[in-house]
C-alpha cells in the first residue's frame, strides 16, 4: 500500500493561523519534507507547547523525521521521497510559510506523484496572495497570480508588459510577490509600463509589523525609497486607469 503525500499549509507569521487538521497531519506522518529543517523544527516545538493534546508524534518519537527539500536540491530529493511513499510511508511537504508549491518548491514532486499514482492530499491554510487580495479593496472576481517576477531587469520589463497586454482580453487584479531589495526597482518599472495607477503593497502579513499601503505607484516609490523595505512583499494592481 502506497503512502500519501500531504501538502500542508503553515502560518505566514501568526502561529494561531495553523489549522487543527494541519497539526494532526504534521504529527501523524512518517516524515516531513521542508525548506528549512530549523524552521520546521521550531514550528513543531511551538505546536507541542500550545497544542499538547494534538501535537503528539507518531510511534512515541519526540519529533517527526525531517528531510530538507528546497529548490536547489529538489531534483535530488524527489526520487528519495517517491521511494519512501511507494514503501508505504506518509510524507508532509511544508514550505517556510504559507501554502507549499505556490511560488515555492513542490509542484515537481506533486507532478511525479500523480504520474506514479501516489495519492496527494492538500491541507488548506494561509496563502499570502489570497490573503492580500481579500483585504486589498481591489476587484476579487477575477485575478491573475504571477508569482515572483524575473530577477533580470530586461526580463522583468517584458514580464510586466506581457501582464499588461493580458488585460486586453482578461481584465483582472494582478498579484505578484517581490523581495525587499528589488521593490523600488520593480515599482519604477511598473510605473513605466502601467502608468501612475493605484497599487496595493502588502508586507509582513499576519505579523506584528504588518503593513498594507493603498496609493499611487509613484507615492509608493517615494515611501520605500526613504524607508528601507523589509519582509516579503505582495503587490496588487488593477489596471483600469492610467496617468
Amino acid at each position: 500500500m502506497m503512502g500519501i503525500l500531504y501538502i500542508v499549509a503553515t502560518p505566514l507569521g501568526n502561529l494561531d493561523d495553523i489549522t487543527i487538521r494541519a497539526i494532526k497531519t504534521l504529527f501523524s506522518v512518517d516524515g516531513i519534507a521542508c525548506e528549512d529543517t530549523r524552521k520546521a523544527g521550531f514550528l513543531l516545538r511551538e505546536l507541542q507547547k500550545r497544542y499538547p493534546e494534538l501535537a503528539k508524534p507518531a510511534n512515541g518519537e519526540k519529533f517527526q523525521r525531517m528531510l530538507s527539500y528546497y529548490e536547489e536540491n529538489e531534483n535530488k530529493r524527489i526520487p528519495e521521497v517517491i521511494t519512501a511513499l511507494k514503501n508505504g510511508l506518509s510524507i508532509a511537504l511544508v514550505s517556510d510559510a504559507g501554502t507549499p508549491t505556490i511560488s515555492d518548491p513542490g509542484f515537481r514532486l506533486v507532478r511525479e506523484c500523480v504520474k506514479e499514482g501516489i495519492p496527494v492530499e492538500s491541507i488548506p491554510g494561509p496563502s499570502a496572495g489570497v490573503l492580500a487580495l481579500s483585504l486589498s479593496g481591489l476587484p476579487t472576481d477575477k485575478f491573475l497570480f504571477l508569482g515572483y517576477p524575473p530577477r533580470k531587469a530586461g526580463n522583468r520589463m517584458r514580464f510586466f508588459e506581457n501582464a499588461k497586454k493580458s488585460q486586453e482580453s482578461f481584465v483582472s487584479t494582478i498579484i505578484f510577490y517581490e523581495a525587499p531589495h528589488r521593490i523600488v526597482a520593480t515599482l519604477n518599472e511598473l510605473a513605466s509600463v502601467f502608468g501612475d495607477i493605484d497599487i496595493v503593497v502588502a508586507r509582513e502579513l499576519t505579523k506584528m509589523h504588518q503593513e498594507v499601503r493603498r496609493e499611487k505607484i509613484k507615492d509608493a516609490i517615494v515611501h520605500f525609497s526613504k524607508h528601507a523595505p523589509r519582509g516579503e512583499f505582495v503587490l496588487l494592481l488593477h489596471p483600469t486607469s492610467e496617468e
